[in-house]
């Protein structure tokens, strides 16, 4: 990691939005990510608590200049869910006029869960870069968990979303979810070169992050070898 990436990897319920239910039940993650030597910096899926966040941002002495959607689910970009409204971006639009970078499959989907405007958001196609002042973030779509889910490659960083969990990955019986297009997804990520460490979108697991290849090695996702083992083992 060179010293001017700024990286910061936030647990709802525990970092930011402590108190709230909703957060501390869903142990959603929060991402902080800039170049420390401009101060710009962007925030992956921020929820729950949005002035938190911008809150731990300004103590670091960055200033946001955009947001990063892994997708579109209420609890990573705001909306209805359970029966409560999450704060997510639109919240955030109304204190920060920024750009919300998004997957181009994703738009709509964002667009009707949050009520932002689709001028708002930036659509990106796989392999798009991002530049947060001089550090390079590579957008990955990774379709599945929804059409437009996508990942962030930083550096020797992964940030996965709901797409990869260190145990486990999203689920697919939502509305716009695919079980052969994850798997498709999944395998691309094992491919990734070098072996980034990976930040998923929750805490479903013990540790916060691990390396890729630990991750390839106990993860029971990457156990079919095929797409027929795979409609076998997740009924795709």
């Amino acid at each position: 990691m060179t010293d001017r990436l700024y990286f910061r990897q936030l647990l709802a319920g525990r970092d930011f939005a402590v108190g709230d239910p909703v957060a501390t039940q869903m142990v959603n993650f929060a991402y902080l990510i800039g170049d420390r030597e401009t101060g710009d910096a962007v925030i992956v899926d921020p929820a729950y608590a949005v002035r938190d966040l911008l809150d731990v941002l300004a103590g670091d002495g960055m200033r946001l200049t955009g947001v990063l959607a892994t997708h579109h689910h209420p609890d990573h970009v705001g909306g209805e869910m359970l029966g409560f409204s999450l704060p997510g971006i639109a919240e955030l639009l109304a204190i920060e006029q920024v750009p919300i970078h998004v997957n181009g499959a994703e738009t709509e989907w964002v667009r009707r869960v949050t009520g932002v405007s689709g001028t708002d958001l930036r659509a990106h196609e796989h392999d798009d870069v991002v530049e947060v002042g001089a550090i390079p973030i590579r957008l990955l779509h990774t379709p599945g968990h929804t059409p437009g889910s996508q990942c962030f490659l930083v550096e020797d960083k992964l940030v996965s979303g709901d797409t990869l969990f260190l145990e486990g990955c999203g689920r697919t019986d939502f509305p716009g979810g695919d079980a052969d297009e994850i798997y498709r997804s999944l395998q691309a990520l094992a491919g990734l070169p070098g072996d980034p460490v990976v930040y998923p979108g929750h805490q479903y697991s013990a540790e916060p992050s691990a390396a890729l290849s630990e991750v390839k090695r106990t993860n029971f996702v990457y156990r079919p070898r095929s797409p027929a083992e795979w409609k076998v083992m997740f009924g795709g």
